[in-house]
């Protein structure tokens, strides 16, 4: 039985798009947004520690976020409330895909799931009046190790030059310094749109 009606190797390796099968009725909606074995039959992490979610108004970009070795983790991120353009970048040199990004719409209307694997930087920009992101994620937050690149130096094709950014996020690094955290640069992009 498919727990979920697609799930999408991205461009980027161990990160996935998923589709899961909506159910609506005369009550609304039923989405399942998680299955165990779904995640481990792929080998991906299913250990998840920490659970939040964000609430943001139009023009608010949030990103680029991860945490830094040795508390680095794998996050599902999924939108419940409104549209964002959520874009994510491999910071994984010793994987020779450094810089390699993704563009993805994720909202209320397609229900569609990031998994996203340790390593890969992840921001989000929002396209609707408010938006609720929710986000779980493998590890602890760590103070220490946390940490992110500079928004506009991922070469993600955000729909305005001058977002809404917190002076944390504003004054995270360029994405070069990032080069040896993971451990040989390939650039590339691709923007995916799943669908409304």
């Amino acid at each position: 039985m498919n727990v979920f009606e697609e799930f999408e190797q991205t461009r980027i390796p161990g990160c996935y798009l998923i589709r899961p099968w909506r159910r609506p009725d005369e009550r609304g909606l039923f989405v399942k947004t998680f299955h165990t074995e779904a995640f481990r039959e792929r080998g991906l992490q299913t250990d998840f520690r920490e659970s939040y979610f964000s609430v943001s108004r139009k023009g608010v970009l949030r990103g680029m976020h991860f945490q830094r070795p040795p508390h680095e983790h794998a996050k599902l991120v999924y939108c419940v409330m409104g549209c964002v353009l959520d874009a994510v970048v491999d910071l994984r040199s010793d994987r020779g895909g450094f810089g390699k990004h993704q563009e993805f719409e994720l909202s209320d209307r397609n229900s569609c799931i990031l998994y996203l694997s340790p390593g890969v930087a992840h921001g989000f920009y929002v396209l609707s009046e408010e938006a609720i992101t929710v986000y779980s994620v493998t590890g602890e937050y760590n103070p220490g190790s946390d940490s992110g690149v500079r928004w506009n130096s991922c070469g993600v094709d955000w729909p305005t030059d001058s977002p809404v950014v917190s002076p944390r996020d504003s004054n995270f690094p360029l994405i070069e310094d990032a080069r040896n955290i993971f451990g040989a640069p390939v650039a590339g992009v691709h923007r995916h749109s799943c669908p409304k």
